[in-house]
């Protein structure tokens, strides 16, 4: 049962990696373990053959890492780069200290409840919110339970004015949405919040030190990156 880990580029989404994988492959069952953004890169597990695909389901549920970029005291109407910026004016040129931040940031360290942002996949009534938010529909969202192991930020910075870039390094539960991390950290410190990069580094024990590039993968070469359920600790 093979399994490609591929190291997603930005630009695609994660069903365009899973048509380039057919036709590398020849194979036409196909398929991926958790949808990563257009905007965002890194680490998507792509399963190839139907035995492998109707694996993928155990990839799912397990904990996931990324690097993120996070502009305060500005969002966009996706909490992400793929809408026009808004700049929260009331905010422009207020101060923050290191020391807000941090703890801002600690926070949302363990179990906590987060709102789904309405550009998600999340159905409600049968419909993906994110269908219902291009309908210019907006809908009450209820919380979730995810877990949020650490967040630490690796961005320097001393006292800093909005708007304002950090970088942080996070590892969470499956379900969990760093858009809404994002959104919801800048109206902890007063302000707004979104993403402007995204790159998932890990998946459960698997990391993007073992992923590939889609553009060296090759017809006659595509074997000798995959990777067997054994790899990946899936029961078979």
């Amino acid at each position: 049962m093979p399994y490609l880990l591929i190291d997603k580029p930005a630009g695609l989404t994660s069903h365009d990696v899973v048509y380039k994988v057919r036709r590398i492959t020849g194979e036409k069952r196909v398929g991926h373990a958790g949808t990563l953004d257009p905007f965002a890169t890194g680490l998507l597990i792509v399963g190839v053959t139907r035995e492998s695909t109707k694996h993928l389901g155990e990839l799912l549920g397990r904990g996931k890492a990324y690097e993120a970029t996070i502009r305060l005291g500005a969002t966009t109407e996706t909490f992400d780069p793929e809408k026009p910026e808004i700049v929260d004016e009331a905010a422009t040129g207020r101060t923050l200290s290191v020391e807000e931040i941090d703890a801002a940031i600690a926070s949302f360290v363990g179990d906590i409840k987060q709102i789904p942002p309405m550009h998600s996949a999340i159905k409600v009534g049968g419909k993906k919110l994110y269908e219902l938010a291009r309908q210019g529909e907006t809908i009450e969202v209820a919380p979730r339970e995810v877990t949020i192991y650490e967040m630490t930020r690796t961005s320097d910075a001393s006292s800093v004015s909005l708007p304002l870039d950090i970088t942080l390094t996070c590892r969470v539960s499956s379900g969990t949405y760093i858009r809404a991390i994002a959104r919801d950290l800048g109206a902890k410190l007063g302000t707004t919040g979104y993403l402007t990069s995204l790159r998932r580094t890990s998946i459960g024990d698997n990391d993007l030190t073992q992923a590939v590039k889609l553009e060296d993968l090759k017809p006659e070469n595509w074997l000798d990156f995959a990777k067997n359920s054994e790899y990946l600790g899936l029961r078979t």
